[in-house]
């Protein structure tokens, strides 16, 4: 069961989320579950539209109750004086501000960082775009799908003879939000010395790109552009998934050379490792044909649970291909709680994705899921910045909030 009541290492820290789809709420989402008090910023009108994305349940969107778990709900339209303004006002208490507006909105809205910094000094802004504030593609529309495409990623994914491959979830959005997160807080700290905040400028097409590992490097040097090679790694060999006798799928990893040595004595070919290839993860990944036809026999006379059995007896790496099903089954992420149980007040009990890591003294929690439009208005307005129902009520009347 998710923990309902933790002090996290973040608790007194307020963040204003402003941004949507998918990068910059996530982020705010993840400092929210290490004890951050999250205040989401939606249009009056149109709410954020990840309440609208994916499945729905009995007309509550699913991914919303994830994505906004221990989020405070308010309703504000920027884009106008008065709406502004009470973001300015609220930006003058809060400890981190997260927005992914093209370049140029805040600023048009009279929210530029310059604006807010001399409100308040030690305010750390994050603002996410595709490509970043400045360059000849900041003012385009940016999204993870591009990003994917752009960094490299797409074209290295897929079969040899195949199309580039997109992931089908938000691989970029959800890379950059773990590193707009991290990067948030190295500017808290940071904060802790010099008492100011700064502008994190974040483009999503970098984060992933930095994943892509030593290819960059691979081309400065060696003029060496990867190719696609479906599951196989151009650094090591066996890797690939292979079918075992019931159906069931497993994925082979020989990372380290002890660990490829182990899988080929197991599946009955010794011979192979004496072979001057087979002493290097690049030699080996050369005679990928050959690994693999040893490999995925093997596998394939026998049912998945005696490969998984045989393959840990011998201290050699295999895993289950899982869908959803699998990991909600699996007693390893059972034990982790990795999938835990939220108590929602729209649907009742959710399960969903756990806190990130587990912290021994100041552990995260998910205190509540995403919250219906509005539910915060009158504590927020009211608790910070001293607004009264009639006060709320005008500014309902002239669509402001």
């Amino acid at each position: 069961m998710a923990q309902q009541s933790a002090e996290g290492p973040l608790s007194g820290t307020l963040v204003l989320d402003l941004a949507t789809l998918f990068a910059g709420p996530l982020a705010a989402t993840i400092l929210g579950d290490f004890g951050a008090e999250v205040v989401k910023v939606e249009h009056p009108r149109h709410g954020d539209p990840s309440r609208r994305h994916g499945h729905a349940k009995n007309g509550v969107g699913l991914w919303w109750k994830m994505l906004s778990r221990n989020k405070k709900t308010v309703t504000c339209d920027l884009s106008t004086d008065e709406g502004s303004a009470l973001v300015r006002r609220l930006a003058e208490q809060a400890d981190v501000l997260i927005e992914n507006f093209r370049p140029g909105t805040l600023e048009r809205w009279g929210l530029s960082p310059e604006v807010l910094h001399a409100a308040n000094p030690g305010l750390v802004i994050a603002r996410v775009t595709g490509f970043g504030q400045f360059g000849p593609y900041a003012g385009r529309p940016g999204f993870g799908t591009l990003a994917e495409a752009m960094s490299g990623f797409a074209a290295i994914t897929g079969e040899p003879d195949g199309p580039p491959t997109l992931p089908p979830f938000g691989l970029a959005d959800g890379i950059s939000a773990l590193t707009c997160a991290n990067a948030v807080s190295m500017a808290l700290v940071e904060r802790t010395r010099s008492g100011r905040g700064q502008v994190i400028d974040l483009a999503i097409v970098e984060p992933l790109l930095t994943l892509l590992g030593p290819q960059p490097l691979w081309w400065d040097q060696l003029g060496v552009v990867q190719e696609r090679t479906g599951n196989r790694s151009v650094n090591n060999a066996p890797r690939n998934t292979y079918r075992a006798r019931d159906g069931r799928w497993l994925a082979v990893s020989t990372s380290s050379q002890n660990i490829a040595e182990r899988v080929m004595h197991l599946v009955g070919h010794p011979e192979v490792t004496a072979e001057p290839w087979f002493a290097s993860g690049a030699g080996r990944a050369r005679h990928g044909d050959e690994l693999d036809a040893y490999v995925g026999g093997w596998i394939a006379a026998r049912d998945s649970a005696e490969v998984v059995a045989a393959f840990e007896a011998a201290q050699a790496a295999v895993a289950p291909v899982y869908d959803i099903r699998d990991v909600f089954a699996d007693p390893q992420y059972q034990a982790l709680d990795s999938i835990t149980t939220v108590d929602d007040d729209e649907l009742g009990p959710l399960r969903m994705q756990n806190v990130l890591v587990r912290m021994s003294r100041t552990p995260g929690s998910i205190r509540w899921a995403g919250p219906p439009a509005a539910a915060h208005n009158a504590e927020v307005y009211g608790t910070r910045l001293g607004l009264t129902e009639d006060d709320l009520a005008g500014l309902r009347a002239k669509g402001v909030i």
